[in-house]
């Protein structure tokens, strides 16, 4: 099988074996392409494996030999479903590859926003310590997460390991979710009242288009003054205008993300400046065992494919 995989600098610093996926057919690797380059390099490809390149009607009429499309992610909005099945081509995604390593970096925000621990680290390293008057010092005002509400938004894989996390640091936990599951337990809320009651709401829902700005002007104005905000979900799901209004004025307490609406950080992002912001660059899912585990899974994907026994198959 003749395997074309993109993207491959968002997946390894050469530090990724890809030899599980090397068994499985001729496999060629490119960076991120333009779609030109990509059209021109998936051409003769039965496979195509993908990170964020996009995956369209006019790529696809530029592969006719393309029997499979997988994905290095668990979100798969830069596929267009549509075009592939008409064309009888299986997508598969990896659906709980990353759970790990998202919900421990949810808390890893979290804490360094309650605890000013950027500031203080900052502090330090500038001497700062050295030349204080007493043992400690506090210029930033710092918070326990012990007894606050937390509202955790969408109940997947990570969302339901956000919440246990959560309730072991002695926390709360109310859950808004789609779809009623059986098994939570945990106060099942609805939108509005998740943004309402919420000290700390995190966000682990897909991007579609319910939930595209379902933070906006609106929903922040639910929230209490006092409340964090985490988005380590997609970027598209919160108004960056309004959310940057909201931390700027007060509105809300501050805003822990690892993801914006457009990537990377585009040069008029309303968040760059905004007061209480911690922002990292969408990296929750990188730590090495976290990108190894995707890649055997995309591996494992292909591999069910061929034997004709596909798994995680993505549709409509």
């Amino acid at each position: 099988m003749k395997i074309v995989s993109v993207d491959l600098c968002t997946l390894s610093a050469g530090d990724i074996d890809f030899s599980s996926l090397e068994k499985l057919g001729d496999v060629t690797y490119y960076d991120v392409l333009a779609p030109g380059g990509l059209a021109r390099a998936a051409a003769e490809a039965e496979a195509l494996l993908v990170n964020k390149a996009r995956v369209d009607s006019a790529l696809l009429s530029a592969c006719p030999k393309l029997r499979f499309v997988g994905t290095y992610a668990t979100g798969y909005n830069n596929i267009d479903l549509s075009a592939c099945a008409a064309r009888g081509i299986t997508v598969c995604n990896v659906p709980n590859y990353s759970t790990h390593a998202v919900s421990q970096h949810v808390f890893a925000l979290l804490l360094c926003f309650c605890g000013a621990i950027d500031k203080y680290t900052a502090s330090v390293f500038k001497g700062e310590w050295k030349r204080a008057k007493t043992f400690s010092y506090m210029p930033w005002r710092t918070r326990e997460v012990y007894g606050k509400t937390f509202g955790v938004y969408g109940y997947g894989n990570i969302g339901r390991a956000v919440a246990r996390i959560a309730e072991a640091l002695g926390m709360k936990v109310i859950v808004c979710t789609r779809t009623r599951p059986d098994d939570c337990p945990y106060e099942l809320v609805s939108p509005d009242e998740i943004f309402a009651r919420s000290d700390i709401l995190s966000f682990h829902c897909p991007l579609t288009e319910q939930t595209k700005n379902l933070v906006n002007a609106r929903t922040l104005a639910l929230m209490k003054e006092d409340a964090i905000l985490i988005n380590t979900a997609r970027g598209g799901i919160i108004d960056e205008t309004a959310l940057a209004a909201a931390l700027n004025s007060g509105r809300i307490a501050g805003a822990c993300l690892d993801v914006l609406a457009a990537e990377p950080m585009a040069k008029d992002c309303p968040l760059f400046r905004a007061k209480h912001a911690l922002i990292t660059p969408h990296v929750a899912w990188v730590p090495h065992e976290t990108r190894q585990r995707l890649v055997e899974a995309v591996a494992e994907n292909l591999k069910c494919f061929i034997e004709g026994r596909p798994v995680n198959v993505v549709r409509e």
